[in-house]
């Protein structure tokens, strides 16, 4: 209980600006950094998303889940898939799973990103996923 003791109160596996909103949604529900531009928007919407499952802040998981499934594109698709699987948000991992899938040239982008190559790596159970799902397409 040093918390008691101090005025202060550290939080060293969160970023400020994070931190910051999901203290803000907490007084406000609300989250107007979500209104940025999209390069802003997609990483901290990734780790809100993380920071509100880790406080079981379920409205601010939704909100995440969905301006990440909006803003969907070939360099992000891969490592918010990881992102939902990690944190079980199946919508969005369907979203990301039917994105990718979409067209051949798509999965083709995605298969060479970076963020395909981590997602490889830490989670080999989501390439079987997307391999149904890709040959579910071509039926």
């Amino acid at each position: 209980m040093k918390e008691k003791l101090c005025h202060s109160l550290e939080v060293d596996d969160m970023d400020a600006a994070v931190f910051k909103a999901m203290l803000h949604f907490i007084y406000t529900d609300a989250v107007p950094e979500l209104d940025q531009g999209p390069n802003v928007v997609v990483a901290l919407a990734q780790h809100l998303l993380a920071a509100a499952d880790r406080y079981a802040l379920d409205r601010l998981k939704v909100i995440c889940e969905n301006k990440l499934s909006s803003g969907l594109t070939v360099d992000t698709a891969a490592t918010t898939l990881a992102i939902a699987e990690q944190h079980t948000c199946l919508q969005l991992k369907a979203s990301c799973v039917e994105f990718i899938v979409s067209t051949p040239a798509v999965l083709d982008a995605v298969l060479s990103t970076e963020g395909y190559k981590d997602l490889a790596a830490s989670s080999p159970s989501m390439l079987a996923d997307l391999l149904k799902a890709a040959r579910g397409r071509k039926n």
